[in-house]
Order: C-alpha cells, then structure tokens, then sequence
C-alpha cells in the first residue's frame, strides 16, 4: 500500500522508515493545495495543523485509511470519510502519566522553593532563611478531575504520602480499592485542600470553574496547580488569591489567554506558535510574580511520550493493513 505521512518531523522519520520503508515522508500539512501530488495514496498520516477536509481528500483516488497522529481528530472531515469507507484512527493516549509528572514537579518546584534556590546559588547569594519550603508529605492534595491524568496523579500523590480528595464529574468505585482518596464536591475540596491541581478539559463546563468568588475559599496558604487548559481559571482570581494571600504559590503550564490549542503536539509542529507565545509571556501579568512559576505548554513533552505517539500510529497503520484496524474513531 502506497502509504505518505504528512507533518513529518525529524524525530518521527526512523521510525517511520523503519517499519514503512517505500513511504513517503512530507514536511508539510496536508491541504488541498497539495493534496493532489499524492492522489494514489491509500493511507496517509497527519497531525492536527492539516487540513483533511473533504476539498483535500476529494483528491485521493484511492485512499483507504486515515492515521492521525493525536488524539484529537476535529481536523479531520469524518462524514465525508465515513461516506467514501475511509476508516480513520488517533492516538487515544500518549501522555498522561508524562502531565501528571510534570504536575509534580511544579508542586515540588513551588513547596521546596527549587527556583529561588537556583537563582540565589546564580547570584552567589545564600539566603537560607528565604528558602524554607514545606513537605508535602501528609498534605491534603485535591484533584479536580479524575480522568487519565488525574488518576496518575493519584498514584503519585499516595506514594508522597499526602491525603487526596477528589472532585470529578464520574465517580470510578473501583478506583478505591486502589488508591486512598475521598470523593468530595468542589467547595469542600477548595476549602480543605494544601494544594489543588486541575485535570480536567476545557468546555462550557470547566470555563472560569476557578474565579474570583470561589478562590475566596481556598485554604490560606495554599497552591494551586493547572497543568489542563487556561481558560478553566479566571486570571483574576489569581491575582486576587495572591493579593490577599490566599495562594502561597501558583505552577502553570498554561495561561488563559494562549490560544487554546487542539492538541499539545501541535506546539512542536506550529511554526507560529513559539513567537506568539513568546509575545504572551512579555505581556502577562503573572509571568514576574515571585509567587508564580510558568511553563510554556510543556507538560506533555517528553521523549518517551512522543515514543508512544509513534508507536502507536505504527501500530494503528500495521492493524488497518493486516485487516484488523484499532483505535478508530
């Protein structure tokens, strides 16, 4: 089968050569533009920033099966794919024990002062007495969300030896046999919780669900975590814990006002995203806090996660050609 990927980055191409060798590997998204030089192609590979609408795949003769490389698949035109028998496939999981660790090391980086540290060892400066951090051993964490991500940060958070409360929209009672935690509903875990971090997608739902009235209710002197999606916390409310010293500390990994991406691997491939997101940093209120330490949309980015990313688009692909495709949406 005459198989081409798109988005190709240099990471990915071994990989792909290895096991597809006659391949084609392009650098560049798919859209119609260019669809048409490869119109006798029966699989082909994508990542989120192309453009598999119907004008772009109208231009394949022959093309069979659709392996996107994400989870997300809005890229992708599904009715017209499902109308001409093209089967489609994501990446249903590559990085939520990856979130979850980085998750902890904002909490650590925040808890044991990390970066004050480093910066006074750069400035040849030691000020012990302005580096006392706390343990987190024995703190009450709650989770706000408990899908795959929020349940590896349960798994760490029992290994820290802290207590964990949990607020989530589906209650899994199977989970408790497995891990010590205790369901609750938001305003209690607000007011009870050392540290909240937020796992949990961003809808019309989880908009603002962190904002000026109920940062009110946090526990003072706590820390607040969100390595999910900006807009779930009112910037405001930020600011307003930390005014009044509510929030000893605040880790992000995004900011609200950063274009929501569609899928975290899309940071990697956007030619435009670093400059525009280099340009909020400047400009963000927070970004300077001595209280508040950000990441720019790194959590999910490890070796290892862009290793599952591929392999299981490997694996999608080798399943559709033995006639026996996984993962389709």
């Amino acid at each position: 089968m005459k198989i081409v990927f798109f988005d190709v980055q240099e990471w990915e191409k071994d990989s792909f050569l290895g096991k597809f060798p006659e391949a084609i590997l392009v650098k560049d998204s798919l859209i119609p533009e260019n669809a048409g030089s490869y119109f006798d192609a029966e699989i082909v590979s994508t990542m989120t920033f192309s453009s598999v609408n119907k004008d772009a795949l109208s231009k394949f003769a022959n093309l069979r099966y659709i392996a996107t490389r994400s989870t997300g698949f809005d890229h992708i035109d599904l009715d017209f794919a499902k109308s001409n028998n093209i089967s489609v496939s994501n990446v249903p999981e590559y990085g939520s024990n990856t979130v979850a660790e980085h998750t902890f090391a904002l909490i650590l980086a925040l808890t044991r002062k990390v970066y004050q540290a480093i910066n006074q060892m750069k400035d040849f400066k030691f000020e012990h007495e302005k580096l006392t951090g706390v343990d987190i051993n024995g703190k009450i964490l709650g989770i706000i969300g408990l899908g795959k991500i929020g349940t590896n940060v349960l798994r760490i958070a029992n290994s820290f030896g802290m207590k964990v409360l949990v607020f989530t929209k589906t209650q899994k009672p199977e989970l408790k046999k497995e891990f010590s935690f205790e369901y609750v509903n938001l305003d209690e875990l607000l007011r009870k919780s050392d540290i909240v971090t937020i796992h949990v997608p961003l809808n019309d739902d989880t908009h603002h669900l962190i904002n000026k009235e109920n940062i009110l209710s946090f526990k003072k002197g706590s820390y607040l975590i969100n390595t999910a999606r900006g807009g779930i916390i009112e910037t405001e409310a930020i600011i307003l814990g930390l005014e009044k010293e509510i929030l000893d500390g605040v880790g992000l990994d995004v900011l609200e006002n950063e274009k929501e991406l569609i899928e975290e691997i899309s940071v990697l491939t956007s030619p435009a995203h670093s400059k525009s997101l280099r340009e909020l940093m400047l400009d963000h209120v927070l970004i300077n806090h001595p209280k508040v330490l950000v990441t720019p949309h790194n959590a999910f980015n490890s070796k290892e996660a862009l290793e599952r990313m591929t392999q299981t688009t490997i694996e999608n692909i080798e399943g559709f050609i033995r006639g026996h495709p996984i993962n389709l949406v």
